[in-house]
This record gives structure tokens, C-alpha cells and sequence, in this order.
């Protein structure tokens, strides 16, 4: 049983005859029969009753009638859907944030896509670099933030360099200095991000080519508890200077990370071999409209 031969078959009950039918469906007066016997065949009873001069529906032919309307009505509501999924007036955009820096990088992008598109939900993931990669490489995220490098399994533009600064209580370090070596801050307790955290394995590996293992004195995924730890002086932490400036307490001072070779270099990635769903695509060129470095 097709559609087009459903299609058919109201076309003959709607208009009162093959001729019509025909018309309405661009087909001859012969291949319209045909269709609706073929029809009557598959379902084994006669549906139309042809002895007078309009074609009516039997009994079982009304049945019949009334349930290929539905159908053809649920195929017509299916192409639109299509088509609205084809141009990402609805959808799915599964998309994953970094915990550090995600709402102060991203909040405003996401919030001009739900202006813009409102119907596309959106489903949101935060959580540190490796196991958002890990999200992206299982298909569970569309596309995700993360800090370079990436792997090569993933594609990726480039969303915003931060430099690093170093949050230390304030009066610890003389107020004309604006910038401290990690060299310099091996005696200090480290206050760092949880694993899974690029930037804790960037911290981590620069001080191991100074030749230092440093004094980690607590772990925290909250960029807000740990500021408010160095302002209780347990340590000092590191951070994406936009990030610091949002998070920073009142009794906590910003220093510069004199390391070059340390920095934020936040990307938009997906993977490489996958479907890429529009509405993915329009959050990436939203992301580079907005918030890239340009």
C-alpha cells in the first residue's frame, strides 16, 4: 500500500470520479483505476462503489478514506518537519562548555541563538576540555569548546586567547609588580582545577620544566571558590585573565604569568568525520560573529 495510491483513492472519493481525480493528481483516467483496484487488491474488499454516476466509498471504503487522510496528513507535517530541520528552524543543538570560562565566553552566544532560533533546543554540557573531547568523539556533542591543541580527530576554529594570570592575596607581592615567574611561586600552595582540566595540565607540565613539583593544596572545578580561597590566603591560583576579572573577590590581586608558553586558547571543535547538523554550524558561525578573536 503507497501513498501515492492512497493519494489516489481520496482524490476519486473527494472529486466523484476517475477523470477528476486524474486531473487533480496529474495521472490518465486508466492509471488512476488502476491504482485504486490494485488498492481494493491489497486490502481484499471493494471500496468504491462505481454503479452511478459520482464514485462513492463503501462502507469499508469510508473506512479507508478517513484513515488515508491521516496519513497523508502525517506525511505532509513529516516534509515540513524535514524542511524545517533542512533549514534549522527546529532541532537539536547539543553543545558542551568549558566550566572555566564557559559562561563568561559563551552565555551571551547561546542566549543570541535562542533569540534567534528559538524552536532548536538546545542541550548544554559543562565540563572540562578532555572530557568534552571524549563527548565529541562518542557523538554525544555536536560541537564543544576546547582548549588547543586538539586532537586531529577534530576540526576547530579558533575562538579567543586569554592570557593567564596568577590570583594571589592581596599584599603578598609588592603592589608595583605586574608580573611573577612560576619559578618564583614554588613555595606557594597551589590552588588548581580538578582533573580533566587543560589548564591544569598546562600549569602542571610548565612547572615540571622548571624543575618543580609544586605543593597542590586543594582541587576545585568553581572558579568563584577557588578566588575566594586565595582571598583566605591558602594558596594561589591561575586563571584565564577574563575569567579572573569576573571571579576576582575584593581581597585578591591579578599578576601577569611570566611563561609564554602558558596561555587560554579557547576553540570551537567537532569531529572531524561526522555529520555536522546545521544548527551546529549557525552556533559556530554565531560563536566567530560574537565572541572570536578576529
Amino acid at each position: 500500500m503507497e501513498l501515492r495510491t492512497l493519494r489516489a483513492f481520496v482524490e476519486v472519493i473527494r472529486c466523484g470520479g476517475f477523470t477528476e481525480a486524474g486531473k487533480t493528481i496529474f495521472a490518465t483516467q486508466s492509471t488512476v483505476s488502476k491504482m485504486v483496484k490494485q488498492l481494493e487488491e491489497d486490502v481484499g474488499v471493494q471500496l468504491i462503489d462505481r454503479s452511478g454516476q459520482r464514485a462513492r466509498p463503501t462502507e469499508p471504503g469510508l473506512l479507508v478514506y478517513q484513515r488515508a487522510l491521516d496519513m497523508l496528513a502525517m506525511r505532509d507535517e513529516l516534509l515540513m518537519q524535514i524542511g524545517e530541520l533542512h533549514s534549522f528552524k527546529r532541532g537539536v543543538l547539543r553543545v558542551g562548555v568549558p566550566t572555566v570560562g564557559g559562561d563568561t565566553l559563551f552565555a551571551p552566544v547561546i542566549a543570541e541563538y535562542r533569540r534567534r532560533f528559538p524552536l532548536i533546543q538546545i542541550n548544554l554540557i559543562e565540563h572540562g576540555s578532555a572530557h568534552l573531547h571524549a563527548l565529541l568523539r562518542g557523538g554525544d556533542l555536536d560541537v564543544a569548546g576546547i582548549l588547543l591543541p586538539v586532537e586531529s580527530d577534530l576540526e576547530f576554529r579558533k575562538v579567543r586567547r586569554e592570557p593567564v594570570v596568577v590570583l594571589t592575596p592581596e599584599g603578598a607581592y609588592p603592589a608595583r609588580k605586574a608580573s611573577i615567574s612560576l619559578a618564583e611561586l614554588q613555595d606557594q600552595s597551589f590552588l588548581l582545577f580538578q582533573q580533566g582540566f587543560a589548564l591544569n595540565d598546562m600549569i602542571l607540565a610548565a612547572c615540571h620544566r622548571q624543575g618543580f613539583v609544586p605543593n597542590v593544596a586543594m582541587q576545585s572545578a568553581q572558579t568563584r571558590f577557588i578566588a575566594k580561597l586565595v582571598e583566605a590566603r591558602l594558596g594561589v591560583a591561575f586563571m584565564p585573565r577574563m575569567v579572573a576579572m569576573a571571579d576576582r573577590p575584593g581581597g585578591v590581586a591579578l599578576l601577569d604569568l611570566d611563561d609564554p608558553d602558558i596561555a587560554w586558547d579557547m576553540s570551537l571543535a567537532w569531529r572531524r568525520d561526522g555529520y555536522l547538523p546545521k544548527a551546529a554550524t549557525a552556533f559556530i558561525d554565531l560563536v566567530h560573529e560574537i565572541v572570536a578573536d578576529q
